[in-house]
């Protein structure tokens, strides 16, 4: 299954088990780039939020415009932080960020529950790796990197540039197979 990918004046075509590494400054202006990257497509979309609730994610959608009939969100700050929070059948949410178990377990259920063009947003690496620790961080980010190929869905993962040893944010480089490098000023820059 192909995808169209149009974000920031590229459009193309990708193959069904493409991930894709947006690599950004921590003050970068992302979510244009990932709400571009969503809502194209495809049939249905899981945000994995390690950054912003449930609430905000829902926000950010409707801002941009992006049908979020289609959406599924994982929060996984929520419960943590005490606020309250209603599940319904497209938002979810796990006990902390670092449940990196529950996240994983989040993604598959997604998958078995959805067919068709399916797109996954992670925001973000970073904040899991905050969280959890950077080998778990890793860890968690190749196993849902496997359930997107097994599936023939396609992944945007945000990585800050300022906050990971340079050999970390290498290692994440090597591991997508495109990265799209964001700048200060917007800009955006493609590396396949």
């Amino acid at each position: 299954m192909d995808y169209q990918l149009t974000v920031d004046g590229l459009d193309e075509t990708i193959p069904g088990g493409t991930n894709i590494l947006l690599v950004h400054p921590s003050t970068g202006e992302t979510d244009r780039i990932d709400t571009e990257f969503l809502k194209d497509d495809t049939d249905h979309f899981f945000v994995i939020s390690t950054r912003t609730t449930a609430r905000e994610v829902s926000q950010k959608l409707e801002y941009y415009d992006v049908d979020e009939t289609k959406a599924v969100i994982l929060d996984t700050l929520s419960v943590e932080r005490g606020y309250s929070r209603r599940s319904s059948k497209n938002v979810h949410y796990v006990s902390a960020p670092d449940d990196l178990d529950g996240i994983i377990e989040q993604t598959e259920r997604f998958f078995d529950e959805y067919d068709g063009k399916l797109r996954v947003s992670f925001d973000s690496v970073t904040e899991l790796a905050y969280y959890a620790g950077e080998d778990e961080a890793r860890e968690a980010v190749e196993r849902i990197l496997e359930l997107i190929d097994e599936h023939d869905a396609v992944g945007l993962f945000h990585l800050s540039d300022e906050v990971h040893d340079d050999d970390v944010e290498e290692g994440y480089r090597e591991l997508f197979d495109r990265v799209i490098d964001l700048d200060v000023e917007g800009n955006v820059e493609f590396d396949d």
